[in-house]
């Protein structure tokens, strides 16, 4: 038996391998691009299966595929949408601009497994379905890429926003359990006004619950589908029903909630939907970044450093000094939001290159909106559950610091004034001896007047020091 069949496209034969169900123009673009070596992703194969499984129903209930074809596609097409054929999506993610390539390749092998269904071998030159007249039925690549990367995308959405609402569950826990920890607040990386450890991890948890909110926001806007379009926007070769029942089914089948465009033209001109989603998690990735900065810096130490908090030990820091133990979850959601990052800017390239009625980009925003959702997901999980549930707080530790604070002159300010507060926290600094001890000495307050006042857990719940509320 020969290791290869041919199969013809528009250009002519092309040699594929004989068991695969892909074809020529799949072939074709892998001998044309092999330049990263990635696959598509998941979400794009599922996607892609989706519209060409709603579509091959729709089509047959208006009338306009025999039966046999039909249910022949749509069971090829749903053992794609099972993960069965997964091996058979090659087509690199730096492909032909549009993403004919991944289109066709989906085309292709629903069409050859669909011909197999009804008996007919890969090799055989009276194979029935086609993949452009059949499987491609009322279809462009130019319409289904920007619905792919639409239902892609909403494929993980869930996964998504519940893996950030864990951390923030997780982060609101540690604000219940240190609420109690009064420690210095820092700011410009200098002691500040003292705050509460779970005030502190509190607005962690508050940035990440804002992070989904927007999340959220942007991943409304990606259920508007713009399927039907065809090749332009007109809905050329599509039946005047096609888009509505499109929609419908495609609702239907994934269980999503999906509407119609009010606007196909625009739907395939303008990937401004992709950019805003694309930016909600560029949103987020920065925060997350800031937050695992936040804990290497809390955690630094153990001896030498703040040493307010301490990272659980899940593998040795170094290869040379003993005993060293690293923030490395911290460190890794760095790298993995920094790549965040940089998917973002492709995104963003990539959906202002678009050109009068079709963005020719759209492979690279597709794969990288979906690395994003995967490293975020990934990097997310792996944060929550091996670093934060497993995080300790120093109380000594913090409090120790906080007693050191000249900064605690700040309260007396209603009492002494900003002037006379500058000269107790100087002198207290030059002679390192507490605030408390200068204050009374200088004559600016009693002792029991400047206990009051210094008390560093009222001064963590606002107001002015000294004055009752209402008073």
């Amino acid at each position: 038996m020969s290791d290869y069949r041919i199969e013809k496209d528009s250009l002519g034969e092309v040699r594929v391998p004989a068991n695969v169900y892909y074809g020529a123009q799949t072939q074709r673009a892998v001998d044309n691009f092999p330049v990263s070596g990635l696959k598509p992703y998941p979400a794009f194969v599922w996607s892609m299966a989706l519209i060409k499984r709603a579509a091959a129903e729709v089509h047959l209930d208006l009338g306009l595929l025999k039966e046999d074809m039909a249910k022949a596609i749509m069971q090829a097409a749903d053992e794609v949408l099972a993960g069965k054929l997964n091996d058979h999506f090659v087509v690199d993610p730096f492909q032909a601009g549009a993403g004919t390539s991944h289109n066709m390749n989906s085309n292709e092998v629903i069409a050859n497994r669909a011909n197999e269904l009804l008996g007919y071998k890969l090799d055989d030159a009276k194979k029935p379905i086609s993949p452009n007249d059949h499987v491609n039925m009322a279809q462009s690549t130019n319409d289904t890429i920007p619905t792919a990367i639409r239902l892609g995308v909403l494929w993980r959405f869930d996964e998504l926003v519940a893996t950030l609402k864990r951390l923030a569950h997780e982060l609101r826990k540690k604000q219940q359990q240190w609420d109690s920890i009064v420690k210095s607040g820092r700011t410009h990386l200098q002691d500040a006004v003292p705050i509460r450890l779970g005030q502190e991890v509190g607005a962690w948890a508050k940035a990440v619950e804002r992070s989904i909110e927007k999340i959220e926001q942007a991943g409304e806007s990606l259920r508007r589908l713009g399927i039907g379009g065809t090749a332009n926007g007109t809905g050329l070769n599509a039946h005047p029903e096609y888009h509505r029942r499109m929609v419908q089914k495609l609702s239907q089948l994934s269980g999503l909630k999906l509407y119609e465009s009010d606007d196909l033209f625009e739907s395939m001109q303008s990937m401004q939907d992709a950019v805003f989603f694309s930016g909600a998690l560029r949103a987020c990735a920065q925060d997350l970044i800031r937050i695992a900065n936040d804990i290497r810096l809390l955690s630094s130490g153990p001896t030498t450093g703040l040493a307010e908090l301490t990272c659980p030990p899940v593998q040795p820091g170094s290869s040379i000094m003993p005993g060293k133990v690293n923030p490395v979850l911290a460190e890794m959601l760095n790298q993995a939001m920094f790549h965040v990052l940089g998917c973002d800017l492709t995104v963003t390239l990539a959906a202002q290159a678009g050109q009068l009625e079709l963005n020719v980009m759209m492979p690279i925003i597709a794969h990288n909106l979906n690395e994003m959702m995967q490293v975020i997901i990934g990097a997310v999980r792996a944060f929550t559950d091996k670093l934060v549930v497993g995080l300790v707080a120093n109380q000594e530790r913090a409090e120790g610091w906080l007693a050191k604070n000249p900064i605690l002159v700040t309260a007396l300010n209603s009492k002494i004034g900003y002037l006379k507060g500058a000269e107790v926290a100087k002198k207290s600094l030059a002679e390192n001896r507490p605030i408390l001890d200068i204050v009374v000495e200088l004559g600016y307050l009693t002792r029991a007047e400047a206990l009051e006042l210094l008390d560093a857990r009222k001064m963590t719940e606002g107001g002015i020091m000294g004055i009752a509320a209402g008073g």
